[in-house]
């Protein structure tokens, strides 16, 4: 193979768990050009992935919803002339796009008679979404040898990063701390009062500066998070594009987070980081970085996980972990 199609997944998180496919087809295929077809929203987290040759966007909810405008972009990868197309993402309407752009063969998981040349049994959803990925490529006899998610930094994002904190008072021998306060659902949220207290107790008994990262929609918890604490934090919530983020998680002495895209970027990028999990498993969606990790999960009992009750009333499997177990956690990361 020569020209290879990768269609890859929908969410910040699932993204980073797709980088070992990349990493698998360029380590079998060396001379290959791969080239992945993605949703807007990712686009950018595949331009730190150095084995991704070419990104082509695919927006079905803006300039491809309409008939004629898929039916452009499928004319649009004919002219590439793909030798393989691999489908991480069980969807008919991508199937079908890749079927009348004449790829060849055609790899995924789902039952679309004729759509796909090699159609793979799906498995138990029990497995980490990263071998759930994986296991297109070995469902068609390629052998996986490295499942690590890796991203890598940019030099320039690393001085972009130092500048806006040494700007914010943080300079380049001080030690701080990231909280990630968001959550692409509420229920996997851990409350502003635990963070809160875990932003006073690290500034006050382990002398970290507090910086919180996310997008603008949790600039304002953050400084809500900061008040409360009654301490003087970095609020970089909104504030840095993707590469300043993972040259900030880089720089972390740690980065706290739920579930969530931030926690999987930031342990592909190599920082050390403590993950609390409450409606979602560990080993389905855990970090797959490079390091080091405590992840915080309690088994409430209440339903089995990952558990999608959007209307739970007490959130119980989030309020469970304390700001005790995140320190005991902190204390472990950098013994």
């Amino acid at each position: 193979m020569n020209n290879i199609l990768v269609v890859n997944v929908n969410w910040l998180g699932d993204a980073v768990f797709s980088i070992p496919v990349f990493k698998a087809l360029k380590k079998t295929y060396p001379q290959a050009r791969i080239t992945c077809l993605c949703v807007p929203r990712v686009k950018e987290v595949l331009q730190y992935c150095p084995y991704v040759d070419k990104v082509i966007i695919y927006d079905e909810r803006g300039k491809h919803r309409l008939p004629w405008r898929k039916w452009k972009l499928i004319r649009y990868l004919k002219k590439e002339k793909f030798d393989a197309a691999f489908l991480l993402h069980r969807s008919m309407t991508r199937a079908l796009m890749v079927y009348l752009a004449g790829i060849p063969l055609r790899i995924g998981y789902g039952k679309f008679k004729g759509l796909l040349t090699h159609p793979i049994v799906m498995e138990p959803e029990d497995i980490h979404r990263c071998d759930h990925y994986l296991r297109v490529l070995e469902g068609y006899g390629i052998k996986v040898q490295d499942r690590l998610c890796e991203l890598r930094l940019k030099a320039q994002d690393m001085q972009n990063a130092d500048a806006k904190l040494n700007k914010a008072g943080i300079g380049p021998k001080e030690s701080y701390v990231v909280l990630n306060t968001g959550g692409n659902w509420d229920l996997k949220r851990w409350d502003i009062d635990s963070f809160a207290d875990l932003a006073k107790r690290l500034s006050r008994e382990f002398d970290m500066k507090i910086v919180f990262s996310g997008s603008s929609k949790d600039k304002e918890s953050s400084r809500r998070i900061a008040q409360a604490a009654d301490i003087k934090a970095v609020v970089l919530a909104g504030e840095t594009n993707l590469g300043e983020s993972l040259a900030l998680y880089k720089r972390a002495a740690a980065v706290i987070s739920a579930d969530s895209g931030p926690l999987h970027l930031a342990h592909s990028i190599g920082a050390d980081v403590i993950g609390i999990f409450g409606p979602t498993r560990p080993e389905i969606t855990g970090p797959r970085g490079s390091g080091r990790l405590q992840i915080l999960f309690k088994d409430v009992g209440c339903n089995k996980a990952p558990c999608y009750h959007l209307s739970c009333s007490n959130n119980v499997c989030m309020q469970s972990v304390t700001v005790d177990d995140v320190c005991k956690a902190f204390k472990k990361i950098r013994a």
